[in-house]
């Protein structure tokens, strides 16, 4: 057992000062002035520190990504370390570009395997191509039956590397998933990478007008990618669908007009979106290609898991979005829309997955993962199996 004593607890919402009991990988108690048997309990007093829930970071290249300037340009597979060291405790893996050199059954073995090491871990079905490709043949016998399966993505839409799929291919898709997701009690979103295309959303617009399937169906990331599908996203979400900003990012994007995640929280939220239709997500270990006007590549960054919560942290000290609000987009929200019972809330009942936070700097001072400490005092504890 685990007992933090004192600490200003953050739910996501301020919940106030209270002593958090941890037992059996879950969170037993949060109540003021628990006492236990301290031969059975490790008691830590965490009164100089705020306790948010675990991030969740839905959007991870966790074998890697890449490949868009040859095979030397596939950039490498998500290590434990860079999780925790961003006080995540649990990531939703997906494939991206490459569906052929990088396959499904690795991305679920990665899952395994992280969960292996402490954290946890889901997957996404599928790729940026449209049909796409499954783990069981189709996209609903994945949500069925494969336990890590939490939705279909990332499907490239308004992007030079998509496979340009039509309505009827989109609309397909989506309503497999859609089923699948209600028979096996699952999320079935669909994860729809945006690219800078002249397009836009208008492709989810029209499934969504022509369709009876809801805007909540599609989870839209890179929002933040150009000033123009930004504008569309505020829309968007105004009219009841969800957007994911990307915190990774490289100075030619911010150069190009990309909108600093951070900034566009607070512009969303002033324009009047619901902080409850937006998340965060990092695109860790995703290749961050530039591009030059005839779509030619010119070089390569990698989104880091780390910049999930600098993103939050600087739009809390930089932009002055509330701590409870800004931490909703990293927890409680891809909680709910990814249906991930046990995560992104701290409450009694909840998985034990806390992040501990230094309360003037909002710096990562610790980390348990599923009750077992991975970053301690500010000191990495544990590393994966072959870090």
């Amino acid at each position: 057992m685990l007992l933090l004593k004192n600490v200003d607890v953050f739910a996501p919402e301020r919940s106030g000062r209270a002593d958090v009991l941890l037992a059996g990988g879950r969170i037993t108690r949060i109540e003021s002035d628990i006492r236990v048997a301290e031969p059975y309990c490790d008691v830590v007093d965490a009164s100089a520190l705020l306790a948010v829930p675990g991030l969740i970071d839905g959007h991870v290249h966790m074998t890697g990504g890449g490949g868009e300037g040859g095979f030397a340009t596939r950039t490498p597979e998500l290590v434990l370390s860079d999780v925790i060291r961003g006080g995540v405790t649990t990531v939703v893996g997906c494939l991206g570009t490459d569906g052929v050199t990088r396959s499904l059954e690795n991305l679920l073995a990665k899952a395994r395997g992280l969960d292996e090491e402490g954290i946890s871990a889901f997957i996404y079905t599928g790729y940026y191509a449209v049909p796409t490709a499954t783990l069981t043949g189709s996209v609903e016998r994945d949500l069925l039956l494969i336990d890590k399966v939490v939705g279909a993505g990332e499907v490239a839409l308004s992007d030079h590397r998509s496979t340009q799929p039509t309505f009827d291919e989109l609309a397909r898709l989506a309503a497999e998933a859609r089923r699948g997701g209600i028979l096996s009690g699952k999320a079935g979103i669909v994860n729809i990478h945006m690219g800078d295309g002249r397009r836009g959303l208008s492709m989810l617009r029209r499934v969504i007008e022509e369709t009876e399937i809801p805007p909540t169906q599609f989870l839209p990331t890179h929002i933040n990618r150009n000033p123009e599908l930004f504008a569309e996203g505020i829309v968007f979400a105004k009219a009841g669908g969800l957007v994911d900003f990307t915190t990774s990012t490289v100075p030619a994007y911010l150069a190009e007009g990309e909108v600093k995640c951070s900034r566009g929280l607070r512009l969303m939220l002033d324009a009047g979106v619901n902080v409850s239709q937006i998340t965060f997500t990092s695109d860790g270990q995703g290749s961050l290609p530039v591009f030059d006007a005839q779509g030619r590549f010119e070089r390569l960054g990698v989104g880091r898991v780390t910049s999930l919560f600098a993103g939050v942290r600087e739009a809390v000290l930089g932009e002055g979005v509330p701590l409870e609000i800004a931490l909703q987009v990293v927890t409680s929200n891809p909680a709910r829309i990814l249906k991930l019972r046990g995560k992104g809330r701290l409450a009694a009942g909840a998985d034990a997955d806390l992040t501990l936070l230094d309360p003037k700097t909002l710096d990562v001072r610790g980390v348990i993962a599923n009750g077992r400490w991975m970053v301690r005092d500010g000191e990495l504890l544990v590393r994966g199996t072959f870090e």
